[in-house]
């Protein structure tokens, strides 16, 4: 019988301290937590993290979130505590109480972000099935937070499984110092924007080193030039923080097939949407809806291509509006390279926001008022964003999602 996945002391610390880190971030926007790795005794208050007694309890709530703990004993005792140390003696005796469940929140790359919450032992069978098609690894290294839900499953449930010796965060490593750090057997645990990174600065990789990428779609030439650098495999995983892995595939260009713990259930919704079932070793099923759109490959119900993601409304003053349209429309200007579209965040407004990435030559300042214009002739009013940002490239999170912004319009 394996030892509960929070009897890793280390890889319990490492999910603890992200989860701490990107929730201080998110009260303190701009602001940041001391680099990791803390000690047991880091404090809480101004003379460590700096945090206020408000703080203090948010970030306890949130790990309370996270682990479940309002079905422990410990939830009381976590707004308390005074050190690091304290949080995770606490969080792992809550755990020891009641360990069924976990909650992991969205990017908020298509939205606000909402929490997930999955049952372990759905988690623990897509670690399994992870396993077998992997193979045995030497070590596990991690581009991707602990308290995501793939860096959960990737970095604290399929390590062990895989016979793996250690884990390491290789996130603060430049790409020539990772060569230099890569042995046979290992298995790299990363995502699209990282490993462009590699793959620009990294002139070759050892042998017998596999990759996984998940979080956002891998380019097909992205993924071919690594496996020209050398890679033996690099394994891309589809799926999202609502449903956890969902399919998987070995090279560039192919479809993904379904993981052997989803299968298709043969019923629609009303707007023929394929309804698919998840299945656990314990014999529990959780239906699921995706958010993509599948192309189905014909006579092979377990294989599937992408064909784009479901355009998500937002309210903007009542009315549905979809962003990804408002995007699309934004793209036909002459003189815009990348954009990205969502709703203001709380405290900035009610409308529509914009990030722009203008092309070679185009000043921001005078690209916004084209822009307007160009807006409103194609646009309605309540679809016309509000909030203007311009930058060289769009905003990533950690993980190579899109992140939110503050908006920053030029200068008139």
């Amino acid at each position: 019988m394996r030892a509960a996945w929070y009897a890793d002391e280390a890889a319990f610390a490492r999910v603890l301290a992200d989860l701490i880190a990107d929730e201080i971030r998110r009260i303190r926007p701009g602001g940041s937590a001391p680099p990791p790795p803390w000690p047991a005794h880091m404090a809480l208050d101004e003379t460590g993290f700096g945090l206020d007694s408000l703080e203090r309890y948010t970030v306890a709530a949130a790990i309370a979130e996270m682990l479940q703990l309002h079905e422990s004993s410990v939830i009381d005792a976590l707004p308390a505590a005074r050190q690091f140390g304290q949080w995770c003696a606490l969080a792992a005796e809550g755990l020891a109480q009641a360990d069924t469940h976990l909650t992991f929140r969205t990017s908020g790359s298509t939205g606000t972000p909402k929490p997930c919450r999955h049952a372990l032992h759905t988690l623990e069978t897509e670690a399994d099935a992870l396993a077998d098609y992997i193979g045995p690894r030497r070590r596990v290294l991690l581009a991707v937070p602990g308290h995501h839900i793939y860096g959960f499953i990737f970095g604290v449930l399929l390590p062990p499984r895989l016979g793996a010796t250690g884990t390491e965060d290789i996130r603060q490593l430049s790409p020539l110092a990772l060569e230099g750090r890569l042995q046979a057997g290992d298995l790299i645990v990363s995502h699209p924007a990282h490993w462009a990174l590699v793959d620009r600065f990294c002139p070759q990789l050892p042998a017998d080193v596999v990759g996984i990428t998940s979080t956002a779609p891998c380019p097909d030439a992205l993924a071919d030039a690594l496996i020209a650098k050398g890679l033996a495999r690099l394994i891309q995983i589809y799926g999202s923080s609502e449903t956890a892995g969902v399919g998987w595939r070995d090279a560039a260009g192919a479809a993904f097939e379904l993981m052997p713990h989803w299968r298709r259930t043969g019923h629609d919704t009303h707007a023929g949407d394929p309804v698919l079932c998840q299945s656990s070793a314990d014999g529990t099923t959780v239906q699921a809806v995706l958010q993509d759109v599948l192309e189905w490959l014909p006579d092979r119900r377990r294989h599937f291509r992408l064909a784009g993601r479901r355009d998500e409304a937002v309210q903007v003053a009542g009315v549905n509006v979809f962003p990804a349209r408002v995007r699309a429309v934004l793209l036909e200007h002459p003189r815009v390279e990348a954009c990205a579209v969502r709703r203001m965040s709380t405290g900035e407004g009610e409308r529509l926001k914009a990030f722009i990435v203008p092309r070679a030559g185009a000043a921001a300042a005078a690209l916004l008022p084209e822009l307007e214009a160009w807006a409103r002739e194609r646009l309605s009013a309540l679809e016309c964003p509000r909030g203007w940002t311009f930058g060289d490239r769009l905003p990533m999170d950690e993980r190579g999602k899109l992140a939110d912004w503050s908006i920053a319009p030029p200068v008139r």
